[in-house]
């Protein structure tokens, strides 16, 4: 597996627009891209820093993954995103290795990405998922 960059980090808000407006406010900024994830139960909005993204994530549903991250932790940040060159290829070399993973097949993120997360067990305390695509 190659990690080619951090391609994200992901940071839970108990909403977006005062996620936006505090990014507005403190950096002049708007987000890039927006959108629903219905499989992770999010709505998300991006802010490009560099060659990396900020990506905020209101949960839709308090039983999806973010809103009980939200529940147990508050807002904050919630994971670091790897992209990678093949995400079947590191997700199968991970398993091999015996890592527990969340996903033991990558399925569909935002931008249209194939995503998979390793869990935070592993990683000492992080969670942190591996990304491909856009």
């Amino acid at each position: 597996m190659k990690l080619l960059r951090i391609n994200h980090l992901g940071i839970a808000t108990l909403g977006l627009d005062e996620a936006v407006d505090r990014m507005a406010r403190l950096f002049d900024m708007a987000p890039d891209h927006a959108e629903a994830v219905p499989e992770q139960k999010v709505q998300t909005a991006f802010f490009p820093v560099g060659e990396s993204t900020l990506e905020f994530l209101e949960s839709t549903d308090p039983e999806g993954p973010i809103g009980k991250f939200l529940a147990k932790r508050g807002p904050g940040i919630h994971h670091v995103c790897f992209e990678v060159d093949d995400i079947d290829a590191a997700v199968a070399g991970l398993l091999a290795k015996g890592v527990r993973m969340i996903d033991e097949a990558p399925r569909n993120g935002a931008h249209g990405c194939r995503v998979a997360f390793i869990h935070p067990s592993e990683t000492g305390g992080v969670l942190m998922e591996l990304s491909q695509g856009r």
